[in-house]
């Protein structure tokens, strides 16, 4: 999961929004270095990365790359459940539009910036203002967001190749997000995760 899915999910299950955005970013035990509310979702957020990449409809998502990029395919995989989450916000959550969540989350996680790790903090310059989790719906911007990748990490530069596998597999790896997705959530909700 991305961004996105790891802040939805959160919400749901009434978890700290910050710890599950930023656990990407704190390396090693969290204890003791946050507020306890924060470690419990920097937890939240790798439990959900465990579930998610052995989740059998992911398994076979995997499998729709080819040899090339199969390697990357669990980083790509990551960014296109979030394209698939903003792109059918309003049938997961019709309660709630799609910029009015990230709002609220932004609120939530912007004055607490100042105790998080300074790549967490120079992420933040960029994804709320340029309105990254919005655009996620736009399959064109998705191969941006691996290109950029795949420039910051040279051993990740498959990446950028990968998302031709997105496009030539894109109705079925639709398929397997409407296949999981929607139990995560009920999980998350249910505080299962």
């Amino acid at each position: 999961m991305n961004f996105l899915a790891h802040l939805h999910l959160a919400k749901l299950a009434d978890s700290s929004l910050l710890g599950n955005l930023m656990a990407d970013f704190v390396r090693g035990n969290p204890e003791g270095l946050y507020a306890s509310a924060v470690t419990d979702g920097i937890r939240m957020h790798r439990r959900v990365d465990v579930m998610t990449d052995s989740l059998p409809e992911v398994k076979v998502a995997r499998e729709f790359f080819s040899a090339d990029y199969r390697r990357v395919a669990p980083i790509t995989l990551d960014v296109v459940w979030d394209h698939f989450l903003s792109l059918h916000w309003d049938k997961l959550c019709p309660d709630t539009p799609l910029p009015l969540f990230i709002n609220q989350c932004r609120q939530q996680i912007e004055p607490n910036l100042a105790e998080t790790p300074e790549r967490f903090r120079n992420l933040n310059l960029y994804l709320w203002p340029q309105r990254w989790m919005e655009r996620y719906a736009d399959l064109s911007f998705i191969k941006d967001v691996l290109q950029g990748m795949a420039n910051r990490r040279p051993r990740l530069a498959a990446l950028a190749g990968s998302f031709y596998d997105v496009e030539r597999e894109y109705a079925q790896l639709e398929r397997q997000f409407w296949q999981f997705y929607p139990q995560m959530m009920q999980q998350a909700r249910e505080k299962q995760i």
